[in-house]
């Protein structure tokens, strides 16, 4: 299910950067699964976002976290020279 509230596809897309940059900084996984579930923990104690929100949250980065693709370094496209 997508996400439709747009504070929590907010912390969605800031959380999803950060497990990003983690990713080409070096961060095994591990250190990588419990930085978003310190994260998702945060977000639960401080009550900004309703339960069942923090909920889809956790399901949709946890999806975003397995899926490989998510980690490949994109290799810059050649430009083509049109004149």
């Amino acid at each position: 299910m997508m996400l439709q509230d747009s504070q929590t596809i907010r912390y969605y897309q800031r959380l999803t950067d950060a497990i990003t940059d983690l990713w080409h900084k070096g961060y095994r996984f591990e250190e990588i699964r419990l930085y978003m579930e310190g994260y998702i923990a945060c977000l639960r104690h401080s009550n900004v976002l309703e339960p069942y929100l923090i909920h889809r949250l956790e399901e949709e980065t946890a999806k975003f976290l397995r899926d490989p693709s998510n980690f490949e370094l994109s290799m810059p496209q050649p430009e083509s020279d049109y004149y």
